[in-house]
């Protein structure tokens, strides 16, 4: 599928990426431009990258290296909220859909616990961060195994959940979204990287259909990671919640997981 971005330009820069460019149906040029964001090729892989006054550090998404290895070795495992909210128990590793992938972060971690994951991304630019993060992890001894347990598909969940998982050999046991929504954490960091993918991807103004499509391909439940104290998502209300320090996770439940 082409590129899908909100209104902020992105153009994919350097000669080793003209294939890239081709491939996603993003503009192309020889060298960064003054305004806007840059899908680059840097020291540590594939970025992206604009003005660090307003958009921070470069984003990449990363498998291997920093937050993910840290996460990785003294994350919490099976006692993480994003496992609790996806099912993990005992005899249990479930198979699950991120339709809203982003960098990867809680893919990558469930991928750790044992499960098979989907990453589902829209915006063609992140999509090619993850790609790049996954030929690089599985071509990286300690994590390897880890990044054969995850997929990645190009399409727009909202509009094309169901055909995206079609030909992923697994049943979509749980689908997980992380709809875009208007972040209130305190770290400027945090904020110059959700505006990146605000510009990029803007609001997921189609939160409820994503919902319904996601009801629709999970065989077992859904899980919707919020704002602790954002509303649910518009539609059919959740059966349970799983409150964390600053987020939570709605849980709408089609029938049990079990071993």
């Amino acid at each position: 599928m082409g590129d899908v971005s909100g209104n902020v330009p992105l153009v994919v820069v350097g000669e080793s990426l003209t294939d890239l460019a081709e491939r996603y149906g993003l503009p192309w040029a020889p060298s960064a431009p003054e305004s806007g964001l840059a899908l680059q090729r840097a020291e540590h892989g594939l970025e992206i990258a604009g003005n660090p006054k307003r958009y921070g550090h470069p984003i990449r998404a990363d498998f291997v290296s920093g937050a993910a290895a840290h996460r990785r070795r003294f994350g919490g495992g099976r006692g993480q909220l994003v496992a609790k909210a996806c099912g993990f128990g005992k005899g249990v590793v479930p198979r699950i859909v991120d339709a809203t992938a982003g960098l990867g972060r809680d893919a990558f971690v469930l991928a750790s616990l044992g499960a098979e994951v989907l990453m589902i991304e829209r915006v063609a630019a992140v999509h090619a961060l993850l790609d790049a993060a996954l030929t690089q992890a599985k071509a990286d001894e300690e994590v390897a195994e880890i990044a054969g347990r995850l997929s990645l598909r190009h399409a727009d969940s909202a509009m094309a959940l169901a055909e995206a998982v079609r030909d992923w050999p697994h049943a979509p046991q749980v689908v997980h979204l992380d709809p875009m929504f208007p972040h209130r954490e305190k770290s400027a960091l945090v904020k110059k990287e959700m505006r990146v993918f605000r510009e990029l991807a803007g609001d997921d103004d189609d939160a409820p259909r994503l919902l319904e499509a996601a009801l629709d391909v999970a065989t077992h439940r859904v899980v919707v990671k919020r704002p602790r104290k954002a509303p649910p998502i518009e539609g059919p209300p959740p059966q349970h919640v799983i409150e964390g320090k600053t987020s939570r996770y709605d849980l709408y439940v089609h029938r049990s997981l079990k071993s």
